[in-house]
This record gives structure tokens, C-alpha cells and sequence, in this order.
């Protein structure tokens, strides 16, 4: 039975033949800069087991040895493959299955670089989620600010690019 992911715009698609040898939650300062996030869900999969079925990724070189792959058109994170130390093997990004929740961590990895607040991140409270495709959160939402309380999240989907010229000086 395949597996399969892709990106956010749909512009890449793929499978895995089979499940993850392992899933780990990497907090390398490599994956928080690449992702713009604390960590990184990783599921490695030999190689020979991920097909490319739609698009082709584009890869950077992010460190060394370790190379990157994404979305040209969205800018979905995908793939880590490092030949030097894991040989034959591709990392993928586990949250960009279709079902992210097929297969939980069972690791963590590179802690020693992680936010020092990281390591206590499920002692955080939880706030309900906000509204979605205007439909209402149960009132337990309404312990959010009232200016939050009536942010509206846009439905998920291909993303909005702003082709507007960005101001000299501004990002």
C-alpha cells in the first residue's frame, strides 16, 4: 500500500512504498532555519522506496553534505538526503503525508541545539483553534482577546502570492 504527500500548492506529489524505517523530531539549527520553526518531523525511507509521481522538487544545498528539497512554486519544505551519513537513505517530511498523523515520532534528535524553552513546550497551554472556514470554534474559544476571537483563518489551500513590487528597503 503506497503512502502518499506532496506539497502545499499540489504542484509536487509523491509515494513511499512502504512505511518509515523511523520518524524523529530533529532540532538541528540546519532544520529551524530551513523550516522557520523549532523542529522538523522527519520519517527516513530508503531512497529506492519514494516516487516522485507529480512536479519535480527543486534542491538547495543547505550545509555541508546536506542537500534540501522543495516546491519551487510554494515553497514546501520536502525531502533532507545527506549521502555522507545517511547513505541510500531520504528523509521526508512527515507532516507532508496526506495523513500526517500515519506515523508518530519515536525520537528526537540534535536536542542540544533546540530553544532552551523547547524542552518544555508540552507543559504550554493549549488555546482552542480559531475559526475556519467560518465555521464556529465551541465557546470554550472565547477565552481568546476579542481581537482574536474575531480573526477568521482563510480555508487551507493553494497559497496567495503577493506579486505587488516590494518597497526599496522593506522585506
Amino acid at each position: 500500500m503506497a503512502i502518499s504527500g506532496g506539497c502545499q500548492c499540489g504542484a509536487i506529489r509523491y509515494e513511499l512504498s512502504g512505511p518509515p524505517g523511523r520518524v524523529s523530531i530533529c532540532h538541528c539549527r540546519d532544520c529551524q532555519m530551513s523550516a522557520g520553526a523549532p523542529m522538523v518531523a522527519w520519517a527516513v525511507t530508503p531512497a529506492a522506496n519514494l516516487r516522485i509521481i507529480r512536479g519535480v522538487p527543486a534542491t538547495i544545498n543547505s550545509s555541508g553534505d546536506s542537500f534540501r528539497r522543495f516546491c519551487s512554486q510554494c515553497g514546501t519544505g520536502l525531502f533532507y538526503v545527506n549521502e555522507t551519513f545517511l547513505p541510500g537513505l531520504v528523509d521526508v517530511q512527515s507532516v507532508k503525508l496526506d495523513d500526517p498523523s500515519a506515523f508518530a515520532p519515536d525520537a528526537q534528535v540534535q536536542t542540544a541545539e533546540q530553544p532552551a524553552w523547547a524542552a518544555h513546550i508540552h507543559s504550554a497551554s493549549c488555546i482552542p483553534p480559531l475559526s475556519r472556514n467560518g465555521i464556529k470554534d465551541p465557546p470554550t474559544a472565547r477565552i481568546l482577546t476579542p481581537r482574536l476571537e474575531s480573526f477568521t483563518q482563510p480555508p487551507l489551500g493553494k497559497p496567495q502570492i503577493n506579486q505587488a513590487p516590494i518597497p526599496s528597503g522593506h522585506i
